[in-house]
């Protein structure tokens, strides 16, 4: 099994982990050696034991939208390839043009390309031949997944949460769009075979910040120090520091995002997260304080930037909270 593929199979895995899904039992289920894909010596998957994995997960944490809340949650650093994407490109556009020749590197159910109009451009999402009809579960799962990739991977390059103008794809009658709408930030449109993001077109020379790259890989080396290996049952208040940890870079998700990911209403995290004698409130809290003091401490970015980061409007906001976790101000520790 390539690096790349072993990667993202451990991401995968990883997510499930956060849904409170039991790696081996997943992994038993699809016929694949988790013991071998840990260790780096796993074989190819076969097309049925990808598939056969993308269905057990969505079935075991009950989210039949798993493809696309997989996708909000996965971040450029932790597919391997924001490497070679950022140290080959000054600005949106060039990524972009890079990244879609390294869509291979996710399936091979899909190609990518770019299509530029007059105040727009879009990415368009271009199936491989019976694709659909071969593998429709599987089809479905990574474009919703490829959807969200996109606009996410435009947020890792901009440090700014981006909106398309646009979202088409043939979705059915009758499809509840409330959750597309929030993960996609827009209504989703139907028009024939097209499955298309389109943006605004000011962003396509807009420069990248390579910057964030650093800031994205020192998140995923945190929540990999803080959680080694792939836990069976982690308790829930450890999977939302997780998930929060691992998504932070542009800000501390809200209690409605989290619970939306989670397949969950805010309410019911809130009575769950009660039974372990916590509260979400204090659980963001305790990653801004874990990530405040890492940033500062490390002393590669501006105190600004770290509190942007964080999700404070305000610098002195920053400072009254980071003073009240350190008893001194960010600046007095930098």
């Amino acid at each position: 099994m390539e690096a790349h593929e072993r990667q993202f199979i451990l991401g995968l895995l990883g997510y499930a982990v956060q849904k409170g899904v039991s790696p081996q039992h997943l992994c038993t289920l699809a016929q694949v050696n988790l013991d071998a894909l840990q260790k780096g010596k796993a074989d190819p998957l076969t097309p049925k034991q990808t598939n056969d994995l993308w269905l057990h997960a969505s079935r075991l944490c009950h989210d039949p939208l798993f493809g696309l809340h997989f996708g909000e949650s996965l971040q450029l650093a932790a597919l391997g390839v924001v490497g070679q994407i950022i140290q080959a490109s000054n600005t949106v556009g060039d990524a972009l043009t890079i990244a879609n020749s390294l869509s291979y590197l996710v399936t091979d159910l899909f190609t990518m390309g770019v299509k530029h109009g007059t105040k727009t451009f879009s990415l368009q999402l271009v199936p491989r031949p019976q694709a659909e009809q071969a593998w429709p579960f599987l089809f479905t799962q990574l474009r919703d997944m490829l959807m969200v990739f996109i606009i996410h991977e435009l947020d890792g390059l901009l440090l700014v949460k981006i909106h398309p103008t646009t979202v088409k794809f043939p979705y059915a009658n009758g499809t509840d769009l409330t959750e597309y709408e929030r993960v996609l930030r827009c209504k989703p449109s139907r028009k024939g075979d097209v499955y298309a993001l389109e943006f605004d077109k000011r962003y396509w020379n807009e420069p990248i910040l390579t910057a964030n790259y650093e800031l994205q890989s020192l998140l995923l080396k945190t929540v990999a120090r803080e959680t080694p290996g792939l836990k069976s049952k982690p308790t829930l208040q450890n999977r939302i520091h997780e998930y929060l940890m691992a998504n932070a870079y542009l800000g501390i998700l809200s209690l409605d995002d989290v619970a939306s990911n989670f397949n969950v209403s805010a309410r019911s995290l809130q009575r769950k997260l009660k039974d372990e004698n916590i509260t979400f409130q204090e659980l963001a809290d305790a990653v801004r304080k874990s990530l405040a003091l890492e940033y500062v401490k490390k002393g590669d970015h501006p105190i600004k930037e770290i509190s942007h980061m964080l999700g404070y409007n305000e610098l002195s906001a920053f400072s009254r909270a980071f003073k009240r976790w350190t008893g001194k101000t960010p600046s007095h520790l930098a």
